[in-house]
């Protein structure tokens, strides 16, 4: 078993999008498998090249391409629900791992941009089809990788 000092400092590198692009169903399951060897540095698409770098750097590893296999590196982005046409059915909001979607059964549903991680996890299961992916407002406060801070 890794040391958990070790996993607590992969984590912290990783975007906590929670998206599952790695493959693990969140980013402290990957931060274990990248420490038990399981894993490599390259699976997270959101943390792209810094993030891989970062990873290596702290592993004393080379860094890798990100994989393919798992997305490619792009913008940020944030979910947005055409609110006229949402129909309630709360599929999107089971869908968020970090309760960015808010509404009620039967009522229109929004995000709340500030919590969103552009994991893309509730456009699947939208029956409707009502969820866009689009830049984030200027306004929203996106949290910064530990490998961007000044």
């Amino acid at each position: 078993m890794p040391h958990p000092d070790l996993i607590e400092r992969i984590d912290r590198l990783l975007p906590q999008t929670q998206c599952t692009r790695c493959g693990y169903p969140a980013c402290r399951p990957y931060a274990e498998a990248i420490a038990a060897g399981e894993a490599e540095i390259n699976q997270c698409p959101p943390g792209g090249e810094e993030g891989i770098r970062a990873l290596a750097d702290l592993l004393g590893r080379a860094p890798l391409p990100l994989n393919p296999e798992h997305g490619v590196e792009a913008p940020a982005r944030v979910a947005w629900i055409r609110e006229d046409e949402c129909i309630g059915c709360t599929k999107c909001i089971q869908a968020c791992p970090v309760d960015a979607i808010i509404g009620a059964p039967k009522l229109m549903h929004t995000v709340i941009v500030e919590f969103c991680t552009g994991c893309d996890l509730c456009i699947p299961p939208c029956p409707v089809d009502c969820i866009d992916m689009v830049d984030p407002p200027d306004y929203t406060r996106r949290p910064v990788p530990p490998w961007n801070l000044a």
